[in-house]
């Protein structure tokens, strides 16, 4: 007895060390494995099929910033749109050129600090910083209050524009496959791990979206596997508005474009917006 109760000892010890171990390594690597931050010149910079006006500014802490402008001579919205974390400038190309042409919008995409051709190392803080000075800039492009901005964002890029529509206003806010928060995400992959008192980068579109009473259009892929089915069912719960819908797609994962099903339903969300001065 003696003998098997110092291996279960010993056992253990290296049970607990080995778990630390992967605490430690995942504590460590949690910026690396949230934002891949694919850096030009991946994707397509040219987009010869994209006539767009190459844009420079400046977040709050004066990082430097790139974006593309793609205008429309007679839209029925500006939007800025916000990328997901293994997404950057170079691949959104078609996606901007689409949403100008077949829904009759001024366009606005940006990179977040360490992506793209954007100055910078990536983090919760400088992302939402990031966020805030590109809407505001859009608006004075525009000529439209912050508030006037239609804001659409992609996984993490939904986080960031729950975050500036609780903030600033928006005339519209569109969420695709967004997460309740990260740690909420990340728990479902990490379930061995207590990540909601680990993680540092948070995203806690829950608690904020609440704070947002504009239209509200969800949609959530129900195979999704990343940020699974039901923290988008959650968040648009949790959402405020009087005018908001919420649009599963059957069998779609996280990275799986929308069905051609949500062309009308995105366009009767944008003709149903509220009109601005």
């Amino acid at each position: 007895m003696p003998r098997f109760r110092a291996i279960s000892l010993t056992a253990l010890r290296t049970t607990a060390v080995g778990y630390c171990g992967v605490l430690l390594l995942l504590l460590f690597l949690e910026n690396t494995l949230l934002y891949p931050a694919p850096k030009c010149p991946e994707g397509d910079w040219e987009a010869p099929y994209l006539e767009r006006e190459d844009v420079t500014f400046a977040s709050a802490d004066g990082t430097r910033l790139h974006g593309w402008l793609a205008e429309h001579p007679n839209p029925r919205a500006v939007l800025m749109y916000c990328h997901g974390n293994g997404d950057c400038l170079g691949y959104l190309g078609p996606l901007m050129r689409e949403l100008r042409d077949k829904y009759q919008l001024t366009v606005f995409a940006f990179d977040y600090r360490g992506y793209g051709k954007s100055e910078g190392s990536p983090s919760e803080a400088g992302i939402v910083a990031d966020g805030h000075a590109a809407q505001l800039w859009l608006a004075e492009r525009t000529r439209r209050r912050p508030a006037d901005i239609v804001l659409m964002g992609r996984s993490l890029g939904g986080g960031v524009a729950v975050d500036l529509a609780a903030k600033n206003g928006a005339r519209g806010l569109i969420l695709q496959n967004t997460p309740t928060s990260m740690p909420d995400a990340a728990a479902y992959r990490y379930w061995f791990a207590p990540v909601h008192l680990l993680m540092k980068n948070r995203y806690d579109s829950l608690s904020k979206i609440g704070r947002y009473t504009g239209p509200v259009l969800i949609s959530h892929g129900t195979a999704d596997t990343l940020v699974p089915f039901a923290l988008g069912q959650r968040l648009f719960a949790a959402a405020k508005s009087e005018i908001k819908r919420f649009f599963p797609i059957d069998g779609g994962g996280h990275n799986d474009p929308e069905p051609p099903e949500y062309d009308a339903v995105l366009d009767e969300f944008i003709r149903g917006l509220p009109i601005t001065d």
